[in-house]
């Protein structure tokens, strides 16, 4: 039998997927409250018992968006045949993270000279295990000799990381400057990734 508790994550639950549904479609700034109250049959005032207004309705869904690619990289921790599919597989998979989520993220844009400390929370949570992802892949290339031993994984992982997003924002986590590309950018800015991925795995032998 399901106790309260159960009944409550449920519905939380169907609270999120039923507002990234509407976030995705219409975009932060033309989804209503109402709305997704009349998606889920659910009154206005009960929607608000669990989220009290709609930007914490988004930090959650945000938070939930994370976690499922965190879980991408987790699943992939340590299961790489050489750096390259490492890092072939992380910026792939940032990529496609951007791309099937465009329309959400247009809180980013509307908002991206004062995004809340939540936000940069969560950014700085996935480049923390995007680093950690990568170190990984670079001191198992150490383990077989075909890296110097000498190399300090943070160090590069950093730096590659900053120079991904160079292409895209600069300096996105210390200045907190977003600069959130235009849809028809995004391509290009994959492409440039993908040199840069040749660029560093070669330097590194």
């Amino acid at each position: 039998m399901s106790t309260a508790n159960d009944q409550q994550d449920i519905k939380r639950e169907k609270i999120l997927e039923a507002s990234y549904q509407r976030f995705l479609h219409y975009g932060y700034s033309k989804t209503t409250m109402n709305e997704i109250a009349g998606d889920l049959s659910m009154s206005k005032a009960l929607l608000y018992y669990y989220f009290p207004d709609k930007s914490e309705l988004y930090m959650a869904v945000m938070r939930k968006l994370a976690a499922d690619y965190l879980k991408q990289l987790e699943d992939k921790f340590g299961h790489f045949s050489d750096l390259r599919e490492a890092f072939l597989f992380q910026v792939n998979s940032h990529h496609d993270f951007i791309v099937n989520n465009y329309n959400f993220f247009d809180y980013f844009r509307l908002n991206e000279q004062n995004l809340p400390e939540p936000i940069w929370e969560t950014i700085a949570h996935i480049r923390n295990a995007e680093i950690k992802l990568l170190a990984n892949a670079i001191q198992s290339e150490i383990e077989k000799g075909n890296i110097p031993g000498t190399v300090n994984k943070i160090e590069v992982v950093e730096l590659f990381l900053d120079a991904l997003h160079g292409i895209k924002v600069g300096g996105v986590l210390q200045q907190k400057k977003l600069n959130f590309p235009h849809r028809e950018q995004l391509d290009e800015i994959h492409s440039k990734r993908l040199l840069l991925i040749d660029i560093f795995v070669k330097g590194l032998r």
